[in-house]
């Protein structure tokens, strides 16, 4: 068991939350008890009521939390960057080094959707949207810009996101390939995507040293 931190205060709610993830992850949301989850932080069951009403409301909190993070971030990685094609490798750039740091979020995020309630689920649902429309938008400056050849928009947006969000499966802090050579890998599959066949994606200056 966890050492008893006390039932009150926003360093427990931080350690509930911490909890819930990890166990979340580790087990699945169905499989996770509060009783659980209050040994794991080190105090009694009755005291996570002080902080939580429900698991439901911490798996959502816990989901939008994570999305919100995701747009915010997002909005000062494309801070100040020109063109389509800039914003689309600062779009794939932070994406992939997202990903790789936030693992545990991400696959909540996903494999959770079907244990939301109908409020909760859209509100989520609302809220990937709004990031997916980010990407939209910068292909859709890319088509208008001449820069991009995409026959549709709101598929080439979720077919990308694929992609990049794939890495969670395979990536492994420590591999073979620097953080760097990964993204630029990205950077190069989704730009050859979507450029005409006669544009081929420029080099973005990353190191792909590669690492053992």
């Amino acid at each position: 068991m966890a050492r008893t931190i006390g039932s009150h205060g926003p360093t427990t709610m931080e350690a509930i939350r911490k909890a819930g993830l990890r166990l979340i992850f580790q087990h699945g949301y169905e499989a996770m008890s509060l009783r659980q989850l209050a040994a794991e932080v080190g105090i009694q069951p009755g005291s996570l009521y002080n902080h939580i009403s429900t698991k439901q409301e911490l798996l959502a909190d816990l989901i939008q939390d994570h999305i919100n993070d995701l747009l915010r971030e997002l909005e000062t990685a494309l801070r100040d960057k020109e063109g389509a094609v800039e914003r689309l490798r600062a779009f794939v750039a932070f994406h992939v080094s997202y990903h790789m740091t936030r693992k545990r979020e991400v696959f909540i995020a996903n494999s959770e959707l079907r244990s939301l309630d109908p409020r909760n689920y859209e509100a989520v649902v609302a809220l990937r949207g709004a990031y997916e429309q980010r990407l939209a938008e910068i292909l859709t400056d890319g088509v208008a810009e001449g820069v991009f050849d995409v026959d549709d928009v709101q598929v080439a947006t979720f077919a990308i996101i694929a992609l990049l969000t794939g890495l969670c499966s395979w990536y492994r802090p420590g591999g073979r390939l620097t953080k760097d050579a990964i993204i630029a890998a990205h950077e190069k599959l989704v730009l050859s995507g979507v450029m005409p066949r006669s544009a081929k994606p420029s080099p973005s200056g990353r190191d792909g040293t590669k690492t053992e």
